[in-house]
């Protein structure tokens, strides 16, 4: 019998050989926690609930009266959430989705409160890049358009001190003290990972005051790192 010939493998139209897929990618893993969740399985909601209730209250906190009420407004959104499980499409990221049902919920209640303020007019677009030196980010047709263009000191510390316990409150007690809507662009970006364009769209920013206000925000942060690594006679 004549050898069986192979399967030609298409390619793009470009030309270029498409790389293989992973079996146990991200998506994969979204998919099983759905999964997991919609099932009912509690360890994979607890799980859930550790990884976002602290950003989730942060958040609240900008739209609301206290913190008191920044919580109950997570709660609310965790019994929202199992609530319209079966009914997320997977459109965007889970936790995503999940921080657009608080920010409702908590625009909701500062309404309520009457004290609602809209991140749009908190970013001053009027002058959305006061005081920051124009060399701060690459340019827009950089590959890394908006992100640093150099890394920020104060960051590198050995390990051991990052992961410590004092130097883990030092950071949540500058990104509480931030302004509300630094407050809530660093939570999202660098607590969460979530990306400049679902920041932009959940808080209604443009990417001009995003960028800056995410800037503003790591600065102060930064800022305590480096009080804290003095403190601890650590170079910096």
């Amino acid at each position: 019998m004549p050898p069986r010939r192979q399967a030609a493998r298409r390619t793009p139209a470009d030309g270029s050989i498409p790389a293989p897929r992973s079996p146990s990618g991200q998506g994969d893993t979204a998919r099983q926690e759905l999964d997991a969740l919609r099932r009912g399985d509690p360890a994979v909601f607890a799980a859930l609930v550790r990884r976002l209730h602290p950003s989730m209250v942060r958040l609240a906190t900008s739209y609301v009266s206290s913190r008191a009420v920044a919580e109950e407004v997570a709660q609310d959104t965790w019994l929202a959430v199992l609530e319209e499980l079966d009914r997320f499409e997977g459109r965007s990221s889970l936790q995503t989705w999940i921080f657009r049902i608080l920010v409702n919920q908590a625009k909701t209640r500062g309404v309520r409160e009457r004290r609602t303020t809209p991140f749009s007019s908190l970013a001053s677009p009027q002058d959305p890049g006061a005081g920051l030196s124009p060399d701060a980010f690459f340019e827009d047709d950089h590959r890394w358009a908006g992100h640093w263009a150099a890394p920020v000191p104060g960051w590198d510390m050995p390990e051991e001190r990052l992961l410590s316990s004092e130097l883990g409150g030092v950071i949540q007690e500058a990104v509480d003290g931030l302004p509300p809507v630094q407050r809530a662009v660093v939570s999202l970006r660098d607590g969460q990972s979530l990306s400049a364009h679902e920041v932009c769209d959940l808080l209604g920013l443009s990417e001009a005051n995003q960028r800056v206000l995410l800037h503003r925000g790591r600065t102060a942060v930064r800022a305590a790192i480096a009080a804290y690594a003095g403190r601890m006679g650590v170079a910096v």
